[in-house]
């Protein structure tokens, strides 16, 4: 089985090289920074050091902060579950970006947000901020065996400020050791750091997807969990908050920082570990180091002159960058299309920093939410979000969408966001379903007869796009024009052609028997006895109003002249006419 990381960074070339992307576009953040995983460890299991006791960072958070509600007007359905708002676009930018490396590992970022929910509540009460670091550092107990595991360093303290034993940081609670291995870079800043929840959120993704695994499959996603924490009671609760929030989720404002304690170690669930223990463990003394031997005391040397300290020159203040201030449409953005169809050019928006000038290079996620058409994506991508950045006008161009199966609305929604701000436009999208059209088997041309002769055999053909629809009904009327609209024939009065009702009740409308499975219905027998001559018009409409109008042109028939009889000659009869040669007299 080949390295995931290898798998990640040929998938990327081969991503990278299709012509939607050709034009600074990435589906992901994995795309252009793949992981490094793989140097240890193809596929994690229970046995992996990630999934050992290594205790959590929850705090003891208020229900309404660790399960908030979404607010009115967030389009989620009842019962839906509130994630703080930079939480959840971590957890799908992540999803999204694992899938456009490992398409065969169907990451749902439900998973990911089940083990933010119970790792850290999803970095609730550590303030969390729009980039997706955090005010206050989240860090687990100390894995020194008093409690949890024993892991002595293996970051020299880089990720998470202990020097002598490792610690699980970060919103997702990686140990340093499993970091050094799948560390990530979700929001393509440059930089790899599991104390940041984009980047956390797209290492766990690439961790959980590791050796090749579908996550489809219940066995493998067990497996997948049991590899992040080796406890079936994590894996159950997992699970369940995952469901909790495939059945409806939205994004709440992220949390302020709080003086929260942790949790005790008798706390209720969604975790079996005991928390961060409340008396700290108190360290080894150190081994008291030997004297070191006094050197000998040098010749003083002769005092030197005392030189003129130079003056220091002023360090310039840097400037303060200007901060992202304005994310707007830029044109007009017109999001509806019928279904199965592209939309009109990709939508644009402009980015714009305080001072007023375009925010070049600026990372605008764009993405396809509350979907009820059956799947609108972007195409050619086939994917629901996509990560753009900006040109050097500040305006970013997404991809064009692909509408949907089925008619229905889906939203729209852009964010961009520095270490301060984020910014959020939400647009509203519709797909409407194509028009039926009908259509005459036989051609265009009016349809010709001779009074006292019946049209028959016309047939018409009911399609949607190039399908043809079954079960449509048709009704046809004999029809007239009236101030520029086809208005039905007032039947006391019409003298047209005409349908044979009962008792030879003449018809001027009729409900014709419905399409087949071939889209195709035909004209009953339509009379023209004792119909003058002249052009008539027939109406075939549906209930939704489709409309085809036949053209009839009733011709008189033709007079026969006849023979003149040639009256008998008087006197003898002429002797008749032969041919050939006369005889000889």
């Amino acid at each position: 089985m080949k390295p995931l990381h290898r798998h990640v960074v040929n998938t990327s070339r081969k991503v990278l090289c299709t012509a939607a992307l050709a034009a600074s576009l990435t589906t992901a953040a994995v795309v252009t920074n793949p992981s490094t995983a793989g140097a240890g460890e193809s596929e994690p299991t229970p046995d992996s050091p990630q999934a050992t006791d290594r205790g959590d960072a929850r705090l003891d958070l208020p229900p309404a902060l660790a399960d908030p509600t979404p607010p009115p007007g967030a389009n989620a359905p009842e019962g839906a579950g509130g994630i703080p708002a930079t939480a959840l676009d971590a957890y799908q930018r992540a999803a999204v970006s694992v899938g456009a490396a490992l398409p065969n590992c169907k990451l749902p970022w439900e998973l990911l947000a089940g083990i933010g929910r119970i790792e850290s509540v999803h970095a609730s009460g550590y303030g969390l901020q729009s980039d997706g670091s955090t005010e206050k550092p989240i860090r687990g107990p100390r894995l020194d065996g008093n409690g949890f595991a024993s892991i002595r360093d293996t970051d020299k303290g880089e990720w998470d400020a202990d020097t002598e034993y490792d610690r699980a940081f970060g919103p997702m609670q990686f140990i340093p050791s499993t970091w050094k291995d799948w560390k990530a870079d979700g929001n393509a800043d440059g930089k790899r750091d599991a104390n940041n929840i984009y980047d956390a959120a797209l290492g766990a993704g690439l961790y959980l997807c590791a050796g090749d695994r579908d996550l489809s499959d219940p066995a493998k996603l067990d497996k997948a969990i049991l590899s992040y924490n080796n406890s079936r009671e994590y894996v159950n609760n997992v699970l369940g908050y995952m469901r909790q929030y495939q059945n409806g989720a939205a994004g709440v404002p992220n949390p302020p920082a709080g003086n929260f304690p942790t949790l005790p170690t008798t706390g209720t669930l969604p975790t079996p570990r005991p928390s961060f223990p409340t008396t700290p463990v108190t360290p080894t003394t150190p081994t008291t180091p030997t004297t070191p031997t006094t050197p000998t005391k040098p010749t003083t040397p002769t005092t030197p002159t005392t030189p003129t300290t130079p003056t220091k020159p002023t360090e310039p203040t840097k400037p303060t960058p200007a901060a992202l201030a304005k994310l707007e449409k830029a044109g007009d953005v017109k999001l509806e299309a019928e279904t199965g169809s592209v939309f009109g050019e990709g939508a644009r928006f402009k980015a714009l920093l305080a001072d007023g000038k375009p925010a070049v290079g600026q990372a605008v996620v764009i993405a396809v939410e509350a979907d009820t058409t059956g799947g609108t994506r972007f195409s050619p991508l086939n994917g629901s979000s996509v990560v753009v950045r900006t040109d050097d006008q500040g305006i970013a161009t997404a991809p064009k969408l692909k509408a949907g199966p089925k008619a229905g609305t889906f939203t729209l929604r852009v964010t961009a966001y520095d270490s301060k701000t984020q910014l959020t436009l939400a647009l509203d999208g519709k797909v409407t379903a194509k028009p039926l059209v009908l259509t005459r088997v036989d051609g265009t041309a009016p349809v010709r007869v001779v009074t006292g002769t019946a049209v028959k055999g016309v047939q018409f053909l009911a399609t949607v796009g190039d399908e043809p629809v079954a079960g449509t009904q048709l009704t046809a009327a004999l029809v007239e024009k009236e101030a520029g609209a086809w208005v039905p024939v007032d039947p006391t009065k019409a003298k047209g052609p005409y349908f044979a009702g009962e008792a030879g009740k003449k018809l001027f409308a009729l409900e014709l028997p419905k399409t087949g499975a071939d889209g195709k219905t035909v004209l009953p027998e339509l009379l023209t006895t004792d119909v003058a001559p002249g052009t008539y018009h027939l109406r075939l409409i549906t209930p939704e109003k489709t409309f085809l109008i036949l053209e009839i042109v009733v011709a008189a028939k033709a007079e026969t002249t006849p023979t003149p009889e040639v009256p008998p000659a008087t006197g003898t009869n002429p002797a008749p006419v032969t041919s050939g040669t006369a005889p000889r007299t």
